[in-house]
Formats: C-alpha cells, structure tokens, sequence
C-alpha cells in the first residue's frame, strides 16, 4: 500500500488545519487500509527555510515525502478565498508533474462558508497542474464543524475511499505499463 501524506499550509505551528488534516487522512486512510498514521509535511515548521538563498535539507526531505506519497491529503486555512502564501511558495518547488502517480486530495478549512468552492477553485487545479490525480470533490470544511469533526470526516471518507481506490489502482496500472 502506498503512504498517505498530510501537506499543512498553514503558517501556525499546532493549527486546527493539522488537526483537521491529520484526522482527514487518518479517517481515509483506515477506510482504503492504510493502518499505519500518515506522515505529515507542515509547512509551520518549514517556513523559515522555503525563501531562504540556500538549499535546505528539511525542505528537500519534505519535497520528497510529498513527491512520493501515494495518497496525499493537501490542506490550508482559507486566506483571501483561497489556499495560503505559504502553501503556494512550497507547491511551487515541485516541478511539473512532480505529483504524477499521487492521488491527492485537496482540503480547505474555512471561517466563512461562503468560501466553499475555494478548494475547487483554487487548489484542485495546481494540484492537476502538478499531475496529481484529484477523483473526489474537495473537503471544504467550516471552523463551526470542527467540535464534530468526526461527524463530517466519517461520512466524507465513505464517500471517498472508493473513489481514492480506484485511483490508487489505476495510478499502479499506469506505473506498470510505463
């Protein structure tokens, strides 16, 4: 089974994002049979080293890791309607088609529901830009739903899991005729 990889955009270390994250993609994961948690790249930590003139080994371990996740569950707060800064600068170190292979799955965390299409709008087309495979409509989730997060992940991830599966299988039967 291929892991599942949690990219937080969200420039506060400890963030309801990572913990909506996290859960998002422990929840899925248990639903396609991915037991173990997922690894998790948040860019809090990584912020400081995304500008910087130098190369940095932590951003390079980071690329990689999410490069070569086969689920990956992409998350930011809402700013402006849409993804953060912060998100935007990491995804742009990867190079085009760097997500070829990967299942992704966009989610935004939002304190006004009018920015729901956001996730659909913004960041499911620069994950596709990256060649990422993007089979479910993005989790646009409301700060109000967060208390009952378990709620609204369960029902999601039923939603989901065999759409993730069939994509995780046809992403395998690409790399086999390749």
């Amino acid at each position: 089974m291929s892991s599942v990889v949690t990219l937080v955009g969200n420039p506060r270390e400890g963030s309801r994002t990572r913990t909506v994250a996290v859960a998002a993609a422990e929840t899925l994961g248990r639903r396609i049979g991915y037991d173990d948690p997922p690894e998790v790249v948040d860019l809090a930590v990584l912020a400081p080293h995304l500008l910087a003139p130098a190369p940095s080994p932590q951003v390079e371990v980071a690329l990689e890791l999410v490069k070569g996740a086969g689920v990956l569950v992409v998350a930011s707060p809402t700013y402006k309607a849409t993804y953060t800064g912060l998100l935007k600068v990491f995804l742009d170190r990867l190079p085009g088609g760097a997500l070829a292979g990967t299942v992704a799955l966009p989610l935004l965390v939002m304190g006004d529901p009018r920015h729901a299409l956001a996730v659909e709008i913004h960041l499911r087309p620069v994950l596709v830009e990256l060649g990422a495979l993007v089979p479910t409509p993005g989790l646009a989730l409301a700060e109000a739903e967060i208390p009952a997060l378990d709620d609204r992940l369960g029902p999601w991830a039923d939603r989901v899991a065999p759409q993730v599966t069939a994509a995780l299988g046809e992403t395998l039967r690409q790399g086999a005729q390749a």
